[in-house]
């Protein structure tokens, strides 16, 4: 029986993968930054973990924690909106410390298993920003870019030891807390300051009145099939507004 590790498990798209994983018999190790065993079904086969992807040791203890894994899954994430003028300097660090640092230090941890025992992989969770222009999201499409090509990379360094490495690219979702999670209590009027203002409504407005958003449930699939996905594919849209956009590029 294969087991997988989970960041940020307590909501959305990672909880959903976690489920997602178990109910199709996987052993799951679902890691969060506070621990609540309450928002996933008690079971024998899936344990919840504390990990904070920012803290090194912390990245240490739970990987020891875990035992052996089959499958790394990095979906722990801030979202971040607002124009970058506005945007402070420590959220712009903070950012990049768990969408990027984070993922790469996840991703050192698991490596040496892997590649010792020849199999195993990396699925990095995205975002369908990377995929088009998008305003108000430069510090979350940057951060999310640099993981983009970080996997692309790893991808190449890893084939010769039979290690696979992927990303999931989910579009936008209105049934998670991204929303409120990406103005990090923030004023409208500190996300989109003087002259920005009329302009970032418009955009945010235009935004909204898109036809088309992703399901958890489509994240978690596309997880899946990144996961066990053989024949090379690197990024995998998830969503079918990230679909029409892999395909519109």
């Amino acid at each position: 029986m294969k087991t997988v590790l989970i960041t940020g498990t307590s909501s959305g798209y990672g909880r959903e993968t976690a489920l997602h994983f178990h109910d199709r018999g996987w052993n799951v190790i679902a890691t969060m930054r506070t621990p609540r065993p309450d928002v996933l079904p008690g079971s024998d086969r899936l344990r919840v973990i504390g990990l904070d992807v920012t803290e090194p040791a912390g990245i240490a203890a739970a990987f020891e924690a875990a035992g052996p894994v089959d499958a790394l899954v990095n979906n722990a994430g801030i979202p971040s909106i607002g124009v970058f003028e506005g945007t402070p300097a420590a959220r712009v660090r903070e950012v990049f410390e768990t969408n990027t640092f984070g993922v790469m230090e996840t991703t050192r941890a698991v490596l040496p298993q892997f590649r010792e025992r020849g199999s195993g992989v990396v699925v990095n969770v995205t975002s369908s920003v990377v995929l088009g222009h998008m305003p108000l999201t430069a510090v979350y499409k940057a951060s999310k870019m640099a993981v983009e090509g970080f996997t692309a990379s790893l991808a190449l360094e890893l084939a010769p030891f039979g290690v696979r490495a992927k990303t999931v690219e989910p579009g936008a979702c209105l049934t998670t807390n991204f929303g409120v999670r990406a103005t990090n209590g923030a004023s409208p009027d500190d996300m989109f300051p003087e002259p920005y203002a009329m302009w970032a409504k418009k955009a945010v407005d235009g935004f909204m009145d898109q036809d088309l958003f992703t399901r958890e449930s489509d994240v978690a699939e596309a997880v899946w099939r990144a996961v066990h996905d053989t024949t090379g594919q690197l990024r995998f849209p998830a969503g079918p507004d990230a679909v029409r956009l892999a395909e519109a590029r």
